[in-house]
């Protein structure tokens, strides 16, 4: 009898969280269905540059699923390397050495782009092997130097994110905010507070991930530290003010966790871990709300195309901006906690 008592409260418990019924079955179907619009979507085609393609390579490309895009100018072509729409620019020149000029700052479409000439080439398109260089990287760069600019974005995001939750939540819970929102201290006042506060240990974790990233595991750094510590201090401060928006609206730690699958999980899908081109239009535009996405594409120019301010700066706007709201959004979370 104890123990069916027991399993009739516990029971009881679960019907009336109705947060915690939806993460328990609504949660992993919503992420089972993201997964399959990500992994489920359209075929990425390598883009190739080339100047005056002859007729017969291009439709040796075309077979082979390659997307040829024919330009007038080697200068044109570079511009668009440079610019990242194209993934490779072949010359061909005559009866000489065909050279081939990578993208390279993902590993997994250079050897893509490889292979598409290998077969090409076997096809009788040109009678010597390709002289292959590389606008970004290497020969050498590794799969986890193109992904590790996103990983340090989203870790960065993931844990000041969970600990800000809590931790502001904590504030709540104890007391301590609601005797603050008792003195004459305005709203704007606590959460700037609060985010300073919180935020010194944001800067001191981005600068500890900033350091060990490249300096201990050795991952590719073609930019400005400087940088890439900037963004990973504005990807902190959006998850900081997001974390501590949210905890408003939650009365346990556990609740805090169950923001997890719909405010991180999507964020990994966006990030750029997964090609956003393999995935339908519609769901790409999903990215641009996104704080992740911006972060992770500033990480990834700094890192492996060190790029400079003109080339991230949207990327800068857009957080900040992100912050702001946040913030603001937190201001007038609180008033529900004032009691008049």
């Amino acid at each position: 009898m104890r123990i069916r008592a027991l399993a009739i409260r516990i029971i009881k418990q679960f019907l009336r969280d109705k947060r915690t019924l939806a993460m328990l079955f609504l949660a992993p179907l919503l992420i089972l269905c993201l997964m399959k619009l990500v992994f489920d979507g359209q075929a990425v085609s390598p883009a190739i540059g080339m100047i005056d393609p002859p007729a017969a390579i291009t439709e040796k490309f075309e077979t082979l699923n390659a997307e040829i895009i024919s330009y007038s100018s080697a200068e044109d072509a570079q511009a668009a390397l440079k610019a990242g729409k194209l993934d490779a620019i072949l010359q061909l020149s005559g009866a000489g050495t065909p050279e081939l000029t990578l993208e390279g700052s993902d590993p997994s479409t250079n050897r893509a782009v490889l292979l598409l000439l290998q077969n090409v080439l076997q096809n009788g398109a040109a009678s010597s092997a390709p002289a292959i260089t590389y606008l970004h990287g290497g020969p050498d760069m590794a799969a986890f130097d193109s992904f590790g600019p996103v990983l340090i974005g989203f870790f960065s995001f993931f844990f000041v994110f969970l600990l800000a939750g809590v931790s502001f939540l904590r504030e709540r819970t104890s007391g301590t905010l609601e005797r603050l929102l008792a003195t004459p201290i305005r709203r704007s006042e606590i959460v700037a507070g609060y985010l300073a506060g919180f935020g010194i240990f944001t800067l001191l974790q981005a600068s500890l991930i900033a350091w060990f990233s490249v300096d201990v595991l050795g991952l590719y750094m073609a930019g400005n530290i400087g940088y890439m510590l900037l963004i990973n201090l504005l990807l902190s401060l959006t998850a900081l003010t997001l974390g501590t928006l949210l905890s408003s609206f939650a009365s346990s730690e556990f609740q805090i966790i169950q923001f997890i699958p719909i405010v991180i999980v999507p964020q990994a899908f966006f990030s750029g871990l997964f090609n956003l081109d393999a995935m339908n239009p519609w769901l790409q535009k999903l990215s641009f709300v996104m704080p992740l996405y911006y972060g992770a594409d500033a990480m990834r120019g700094i890192m492996i195309r060190g790029e400079g301010w003109r080339d991230f700066q949207t990327d800068v706007y857009v957080l900040v901006g992100f912050s702001c709201i946040f913030a603001l959004l937190n201001v007038l979370a609180l008033k529900k906690h004032r009691r008049m």
